[in-house]
């Protein structure tokens, strides 16, 4: 019953996300139609919705405002999406798939993957922005929070390093250093964004969420590695064993395949125990823990 309950609370969320991205986004019918039409083919209809699911489970807990936790799922997936867009073109990991689907600079060209990404990027922090049922000093912490999470300090910081690292044999600190950056920061902010949705927040509460998010976000990235030496493209979405292929460090180059499997799941407990403060009203904050570990793509 409790799985049940779970995946039903999960696809109602996802729907939601979904109805309020199609509200958010520019309607492809007006100019530039191009564009428009680009930015909600790369958005709408596809992926696992992990960042708004982080950001609904965290405003359930503290009891956040509805439409404000719209306007934030909406927010982190959107630059969750442009990064992937930017991700994907042939300066960066020169990939013609995701979600299933062919990537944008495939599907349409390279100028209008570029601008995609730097919309949807502009689009997030106008949803945000748009929050008006928190108090305003609150609003601009979590426009200061996202800022931070998206830019040099968190996922372009890591993108950048990982770039950069290509070739490089990486020691496991440094891997793990790059990847809280590019994957983690904006995990932990969807949670924390989630959870400004009801109130503010203790120096307690920060903390337990905190430690809860860099297990996941780590545990996330583990689970991507094992998968993409793993799994097929069929399975993933996207193309499958392109890290090995390219030269990257990654947790299965360093650990080999069964210490990652074995690292996901302590990762899993110790996002367990962080939540440990929150007793059973954390339930599904820790299912999201189990879903990022135990997922097939």
């Amino acid at each position: 019953m409790t799985e049940q309950a779970f995946n039903a609370w999960m696809q109602d969320v996802q729907a939601e996300v979904e109805r309020a991205l199609e509200s958010f986004l520019p309607a492809a019918g007006t100019v530039p139609h191009k564009l428009h039409e680009a930015m909600r083919y790369t958005a709408l209809g596809g992926g696992k919705r992990v960042r708004p699911l982080l950001a609904y489970a965290s405003g359930a807990l503290f009891g956040g405002d509805a439409g404000a936790l719209a306007r934030v799922a909406s927010a982190v997936e959107m630059i969750h999406v442009y990064s992937l867009v930017h991700d994907d073109m042939p300066c960066m990991d020169d990939d013609d798939l995701r979600r299933g689907k062919p990537t944008v600079h495939v599907a349409y060209d390279e100028a209008t993957a570029l601008l995609v990404g730097d919309a949807l990027q502009a689009q997030a922090f106008d949803t945000l922005a748009g929050i008006d049922s928190l108090p305003p000093a609150r609003q601009v912490t979590m426009l200061r929070l996202l800022a931070e999470a998206a830019g040099s300090s968190g996922m372009c910081g890591g993108q950048a390093i990982d770039l950069d690292s290509v070739g490089l044999a990486l020691t496991r600190e440094e891997l793990e250093r790059m990847h809280q950056l590019k994957t983690g920061a904006m995990l932990r902010v969807s949670v924390i964004l989630g959870a400004l949705c009801g109130k503010d927040l203790s120096p307690l509460e920060l903390e337990a969420l905190g430690a809860y998010s860099k297990a996941i976000g780590l545990a996330f990235q583990v689970v991507d590695d094992v998968l993409d030496a793993t799994a097929d493209s069929a399975t993933l979405g996207k193309t499958a064993g392109k890290d090995a292929a390219d030269n990257k460090p990654t947790y299965v180059s360093i650990l080999g395949l069964e210490q990652s499997e074995e690292l996901a799941e302590q990762l899993r407990r110790e996002a367990h125990e962080a939540l440990a403060p929150f007793g059973e009203q954390a339930l599904r904050l820790r299912e999201l823990a189990d879903l990022i570990v135990q997922r097939k793509a």
